[in-house]
């Protein structure tokens, strides 16, 4: 399965972005599916995942009540919706794909794999 990521952008610190992420190859209905980031100079870091029919979430502390993972399994795509942004939260935004229905924060447990797209939240 190949996985797009898209709709990153610069936004202002306060303000509002969503991210998705388009399956392609094949559909990942029965995936669970995480996004993860990496800032400059740092490592790659989980921040939300979505199991495969959507009804079991889990979010980074640092995200908790700000970001909202969801998914469209018709249309192949998982959504990211990133609300009161700051500026910690710049980094390039990666989604993946585990062959499991849950998958949790391990990296590890991640299949597959996008491009990041950037997101620029400024002060």
């Amino acid at each position: 399965v190949q996985l797009q990521a898209s709709g990153g952008g610069l936004v202002q610190a306060g303000g509002s972005l969503r991210l998705s992420c388009a399956a392609s190859g094949r559909t990942f209905s029965g995936y669970a599916v995480g996004w993860f980031r990496q800032a400059p100079g740092k490592e790659r870091e989980f921040v939300a995942t979505i199991s495969w029919g959507g009804g079991t979430t889990d979010y980074a502390d640092s995200v908790k009540g700000r970001l909202t993972v969801s998914r469209d399994n018709a249309k192949n795509t998982v959504y990211l919706q990133m609300n009161s942004l700051k500026p910690e939260d710049t980094a390039v935004y990666y989604c993946a794909a585990s062959v499991t229905g849950w998958a949790g924060p391990s990296i590890s447990k991640y299949n597959y794999w996008g491009q990041g797209t950037l997101v620029t939240v400024s002060s």
